[in-house]
């Protein structure tokens, strides 16, 4: 079975223990007590179970059965159905992990489905029987405590979010390649962790609004309302770290596009001057070409050339070398190639 904890409490006090929730059920009724059953993953057979014995509405166990619900608050007559979203940050992978906790509110009885390993509701319960005080209110007692115990593990959560964030700021201006996929990953755990807040603040509203003003649950409306006041923190935080998320990431596009910019830049420059060299190495192959065309025609070696046997034909070739060459020179550096 998947009861972690089953006991029954009168006036504030845990007096029995039974072993099975029939007995349960019965020992309540005749003690006109109250009944605090823990669930931890129960089976689709073991919340039937529970159900029957205490009239639980088939729509509020089908989704405590199905889970994925976001925060909500539904009444079913005169039971009460809760859905809460607890965290938990992870420091090893530094990701934040969501669990999922359901609450049957009634008349007389407290019925907790825990489908991970937060909250803690064994700090829970221990708390609440060392204040038999509180405890002796009833179930909405329990369902205060365990609200504070959900809010109150949402700040490590939040500590944790804070500290990844300033990782990033430092990342972001050393330019370090994976920086956008961290904000990504990061701006999702915080819309999932706004996701989980959200409904809280309403539904503190409400329930705040649900206790009665006598002097009997005053604690109890005050408790509720310094939950209220430390979720709404928690939300306000949380809305800073997306806004601060969303500009780191403007941020980050906007440095990528400078460095993307600066490259080409350094592109464009090495093209220019690479171009300079190519002109330059261009216009002395040519000159260099000149004298080289006319000493390859006179050393073709052929019988019949006149200029051989002429007197002025060598001072001739060299001043048309150096004419040749000369022109060339002056051409390319009118140009600027030289």
């Amino acid at each position: 079975m998947a009861i972690v904890d089953n006991a029954v409490y009168v006036e504030g006090v845990r007096v029995a223990d039974p072993p099975s929730l029939s007995e349960t059920f019965e020992y309540m009724r005749a003690k006109k007590g109250m009944a605090w059953i823990g669930l931890y993953r129960p089976s689709e057979d073991e919340l039937h179970q529970v159900a029957q014995e205490f009239g639980l509405h088939p729509l509020a166990v089908e989704d405590a059965l199905l889970g994925h619900q976001r925060a909500k608050f539904e009444r079913y007559g005169d039971i009460l159905f809760i859905v809460l979203r607890p965290a938990r940050y992870l420091d090893g992978p530094e990701e934040v992990e969501f669990g999922e906790v359901h609450l049957f509110i009634g008349p007389d009885f407290a019925i907790t489905v825990r489908h991970a390993e937060s909250p803690d509701l064994a700090a829970v319960r221990a708390r609440l029987e060392a204040s038999p005080d509180l405890l002796k209110l009833g179930p909405n007692a329990v369902l205060y405590a365990v609200l504070d115990q959900v809010v109150d593990e949402y700040s490590p959560v939040v500590h944790g979010l804070e500290n990844d964030i300033d990782e990033i700021d430092d990342q972001l201006f050393g330019g370090e390649s994976e920086v956008s996929r961290r904000i990504y990953e990061l701006a999702r755990e915080v819309m999932n962790f706004q996701r989980a807040i959200g409904p809280l603040v309403p539904m503190l509203d409400t329930l705040y609004l649900g206790f009665s003003k006598s002097e009997r649950e005053i604690e109890l409306r005050r408790g509720m309302r310094d939950v209220r006041d430390h979720a709404i923190k928690v939300s306000e935080r949380a809305d800073g770290f997306r806004t601060v998320l969303q500009n780191a990431l403007i941020t980050n596009s906007t440095l990528v596009t400078e460095r993307q910019n600066e490259q080409m830049r350094e592109l464009s420059e090495t093209s220019i001057t690479q171009g300079e060299q190519v002109k330059r190495i261009s216009s002395y192959a040519a000159i260099l070409f000149t004298p080289s065309l006319v000493t390859g025609v006179y050393g073709m070696n052929f019988t019949h050339m006149p200029e051989l046997d002429w007197t002025l034909g060598y001072p001739l070739a060299v001043l048309l070398m150096i004419v040749l060459s000369g022109g060339l020179f002056l051409l390319f550096k009118r140009k600027g190639w030289l």
